[in-house]
């Protein structure tokens, strides 16, 4: 299996997808934008996993490589190819497929809870999950539902938490793969997002759920065995 992911800045790489896919004895490779690397062809990847960012998919003028990369992540559905992203690469999935991505009413930034939908627990990719599950959220925009998507969570404040689209693709707007390395990194780099909100949690508070660090994890690996089985 040849799985490459695509990095915007050096404080968001796989997390626990790492762990997983080393497990596994998977081929992992790159293309890190931060440092200006050049996309391989996607005729030499399996999967296509896009991660996040603090920048908005509609930031082109300020990051060129925005056009090039959603073009690449619509070459690769094309080719179907497993396509999972989080957070920005979601958003960016969705934008690919036609939908809107704009600001959300909320930031969401801790520990909050999804609500998933009678067709996700109907579905093979969220059949084990709860129908109410607390995961970690990092996020100011959101996104309209793709035509053709299935939406799989949804959130007190954000309708589109997650979507499937085809057999193939995921967007997931929530981190399922992040530890509490990987959260402290965000917060070391993100603070002045850390202000005073309804959804918005201080450090202590995201960095204290090592049981929760623990489920999420378990729950993003359930997701990528059920995609390796495809």
């Amino acid at each position: 299996m040849r799985i490459h992911y695509l990095q915007h800045v050096p404080f968001e790489g796989l997390a626990s997808i790492e762990q997983w896919a080393t497990k596994k004895d998977y081929i992992i490779s790159a293309t890190k934008f931060y440092n200006d690397e050049i996309l391989p062809s996607v005729n030499d990847l399996d999967w296509l996993i896009v991660m996040g960012g603090p920048m908005n998919i509609y930031d082109d003028d300020k990051y060129p490589w925005l056009t090039l990369e959603k073009n690449f992540i619509a070459e690769a559905i094309n080719q179907n190819k497993v396509v999972i992203g989080i957070c920005l690469g979601s958003q960016l999935i969705a934008d690919v497929l036609g939908a809107k991505v704009y600001k959300g009413q909320e930031k969401e930034i801790g520990w909050y809870p999804i609500q998933v939908t009678t067709e996700a627990q109907n579905s093979q990719v969220f059949a084990s999950f709860p129908e109410s599950f607390t995961v970690f959220h990092w996020h100011g925009d959101v996104f309209d539902l793709p035509t053709g998507a299935i939406r799989l969570a949804y959130s007190e404040v954000c309708a589109n938490q997650a979507f499937i689209y085809g057999d193939r693709v995921l967007g997931l707007q929530f981190h399922l793969e992040s530890t509490q390395d990987s959260v402290r990194q965000i917060i070391e780099n993100c603070a002045s997002e850390l202000v005073a909100g309804k959804y918005i949690q201080n450090p202590k508070e995201m960095l204290a759920r090592d049981d929760d660090f623990s489920k999420i994890n378990t729950a993003m690996c359930k997701i990528l065995d059920y995609f390796a089985t495809l």
